[in-house]
């Protein structure tokens, strides 16, 4: 059996997932032959993970003939770049969420955020994206969208029951929230490309964009995005040192509390919301309402595990879920987090398209779509009106 083997790009909060999922693989083979990032630490990820090979520049992949797949797992200021360079050369390409966005041009006033219209941003990032899908169609290649929610259990069963009852969606609402991103580049629009509505909304965006494509195939038509209106605020800007205790929302230019809305093609509804001021770990949830049911996709928190603990120091290294403050009281444990939250399903998907030659479930066009929608919200936001798409 051939073995598909992968360049790494980044060595991080997302990398390490990467690196568990990939370690989940079955029935294929495959090695992590080479790890690329500009981390002092990176020397000691790829002896916890076994990989041979660190390089400090990603370009040094492109033309090796031992790696067959490129996983991009930077910030989104550098994915296009690197998208279209590795395509180019042949390799097939993970890129993780999200896809793109609007890091700034020469000229532009600072912090972009503050001063560059978000109408500008949505032309310019509209243009960008075409070329830069473009070149993935031109390549031959694979382009494999790390957009976890759509491989998480619970949505997959979400999809499941709409392909079997082919009922129509009346409305989602759905969430990715949590008391904010320890990341530098998060509060910065150059490096973000928007604040918690494109950094954390893009996951529960794309679910409700999967599941909205799923219900309109199972009946034979097509559904897209007609209108989107949108609201965002900076609501932590006021906080004293102390009332920033636990929460690490530090914004520059973007916000940190985001809700878009959505209308359909055939007038249904969606709402998504995001936020970094929200306490008690992370909230990721899409509730499906259609006309022959409810469906609520709860990722985290969910009750496969609920404790009541009283001494935090007894727990050590037992992992209890992300972004909470304490092991103490009562805990949604969060179980299998990999499996959980999609990670172990996205990547098991890539390696079989890879090795079969076929498309993934996540791809370009849902990476399109969820990118447009959100810079369209933000127009939105700024002009307080509703755009047609």
């Amino acid at each position: 059996m051939k073995t598909v083997r992968i360049g790494l790009i980044g060595s991080g909060f997302i990398a390490v997932l990467h690196m568990h999922a990939y370690r989940r693989v079955y029935g294929i083979n495959v090695e992590v032959r080479s790890v690329v990032s500009l981390d002092a630490s990176v020397g000691d990820f790829a002896r916890r993970f076994g990989i041979p090979d660190t390089r400090s520049d990603w370009r040094t992949l492109l033309n090796d003939p031992e790696i067959d797949v490129i996983d991009i797992c930077t910030p989104p200021a550098l994915h296009a770049e690197m998208v279209v360079a590795c395509m180019r050369a042949g390799k097939h390409v993970i890129c993780e969420k999200p896809f793109t966005g609007y890091f700034g041009h020469p000229g532009d006033a600072t912090p972009i955020g503050h001063h560059v219209p978000k109408a500008v941003m949505y032309q310019r990032v509209m243009a960008e994206m075409e070329e830069t899908c473009k070149a993935i169609r031109a390549s031959g290649r694979l382009f494999l969208y790390a957009e976890d929610w759509v491989y998480a259990p619970a949505v997959v069963k979400t999809a499941e029951i709409l392909r079997a009852t082919q009922d129509k969606i009346l409305f989602m609402k759905a969430e990715e929230s949590h008391s904010g991103s320890h990341a530098t580049h998060a509060a910065n629009w150059s490096l973000s490309g928007g604040g918690a509505l494109i950094r954390q909304g893009c996951h529960p965006l794309s679910a409700v964009l999967h599941l909205k494509g799923v219900e309109a195939a199972a009946r034979g038509e097509r559904i897209t995005v007609a209108e989107v209106t949108c609201d965002v605020g900076h609501l932590t800007a006021g906080l004293t040192a102390q009332q920033h205790a636990y929460i690490q929302a530090h914004p520059v230019d973007v916000e940190d509390w985001g809700m878009l809305s959505l209308t359909f093609s055939d007038a249904t509804k969606a709402t998504v919301f995001a936020g970094d001021m929200v306490m008690g770990g992370v909230r990721n949830l899409v509730e499906t309402y259609t006309t022959g049911g409810v469906v609520f996709a709860n990722i985290a928190p969910n009750n496969h595990v609920v404790t009541y603990l009283t001494d935090d120091s007894k727990l050590g290294d037992v992992y209890i879920t992300e972004k909470v403050d304490r092991k103490t009281g009562w805990q949604f444990v969060c179980v299998e987090e990999e499996a959980t939250r999609g990670y172990t399903g996205e990547i098991q998907d890539f390696m079989e398209c890879v090795t079969l030659g076929r498309q993934p479930l996540a791809g370009v066009d849902l990476a399109y779509e969820a990118i447009r929608v959100h810079y369209a919200g933000y127009w939105a936001a700024e002009e307080g009106r509703r755009i047609s798409l």
